[in-house]
C-alpha cells in the first residue's frame, strides 16, 4: 500500500460521528488544507489528478484517500474508486459507498452490498441566517416552508441546512439505483427528531422508486457542520 500521506490532509480518522453506524460499514475522514497541497501530491499518493482550483483538487484528493483506506479496511484491497462518466465514484464489485467533502472536511463510507443496497453521505457547513433565508425557496417545498413557521431565525437556518444535506444524501443514495437525476423540490423532509429524519419522494424515479416512497435518514451536528446519511438495506 502507498504509505505517503500529503501535508494538506490530517491523519486519517476512523471515528464515526453518526448516531447509528451502519452494520458492517467503514467510515474514514480527514481534514484538508488547500493551501498546503503540493504539485506532486497526486503522483506520490498514486491517485489520478483532477483539474480545478486548489480547493477542488484538495477535496478530491482527501476524499479518495479516505475511500482507499475505507476499502482497505473493508475488503483488504486498497483501491481508489474511479470517476464514472456521470462523475459518480465507481465502487468495486460487492461494495457500496459514498464520498463527501465540505468545510475542509472529507469522508468516505463503504459497506458490503449484501448488507446495504446503497449509501448516501453528505456534509455541509451550517448556513448563516441571511444565506439560509435567501436559499430557502430553492431548497424547501411549500409544505416544508410552512413547517418552519414558529421557529426563530437560528432554528430556521439550522433546519434549512439540515434539509439541504439530507436531500443531498437522498440523491446520492438513490441515483445509483435509478440513474435518474432529481432536485430539491422532488423530495420533502417529513419528520425530524434529535438525530433521525424521514423523507418522501415527490416524483417517480424508477419502477421501484415512485412518488410517495419514504426513506429514513440520520444526522449529526459537529463543528458548525451537519453530516447526514440515507441508507437502503439489502
Amino acid at each position: 500500500m502507498n504509505a505517503y500521506h500529503p501535508a494538506c490532509c490530517s491523519p486519517l480518522d476512523t471515528h464515526n460521528p453518526l448516531p447509528n453506524a451502519p452494520a458492517g460499514a467503514q467510515l474514514i475522514s480527514t481534514r484538508f488544507t488547500p493551501t498546503l497541497l503540493a504539485d506532486e501530491d497526486f503522483t506520490r499518493c498514486d491517485i489520478d489528478p483532477v483539474r480545478g482550483v486548489a480547493k477542488r483538487q484538495a477535496e478530491y484528493l482527501a476524499g479518495r484517500l479516505c475511500a482507499r483506506e475505507a476499502l482497505r479496511r473493508l475488503t483488504g484491497q486498497a483501491s481508489v474508486p474511479a470517476v464514472g462518466e456521470d462523475r459518480a465514484p465507481q465502487w468495486p464489485r460487492g461494495v457500496v459507498g459514498s464520498i463527501t467533502h465540505g468545510d475542509n472536511w472529507a469522508a468516505a463510507l463503504v459497506a458490503p452490498d449484501h448488507q446495504w443496497r446503497t449509501l448516501g453521505l453528505d456534509v455541509e457547513r451550517l448556513l448563516p441566517v441571511e444565506r439560509a433565508q435567501r436559499l430557502q425557496g430553492e431548497i424547501l417545498t411549500p409544505a416544508e416552508l410552512q413547517r418552519l413557521s414558529g421557529l426563530d431565525d437560528a432554528a430556521r437556518a439550522a433546519r434549512i441546512s439540515l434539509t439541504f444535506s439530507l436531500k443531498e444524501s437522498l440523491f446520492k443514495a438513490l441515483y445509483p439505483l435509478t440513474l435518474t437525476r432529481f432536485y430539491f423540490h422532488d423530495a420533502e423532509l417529513l419528520e425530524i427528531d434529535h438525530a433521525s429524519a424521514r423523507l418522501r419522494l415527490l416524483i417517480d424515479l424508477h419502477a421501484h422508486w415512485r412518488t410517495g416512497a419514504e426513506l429514513d435518514g440520520q444526522f449529526v451536528l459537529f463543528e458548525n457542520k451537519v453530516l447526514s446519511l440515507v441508507t437502503v438495506a439489502a
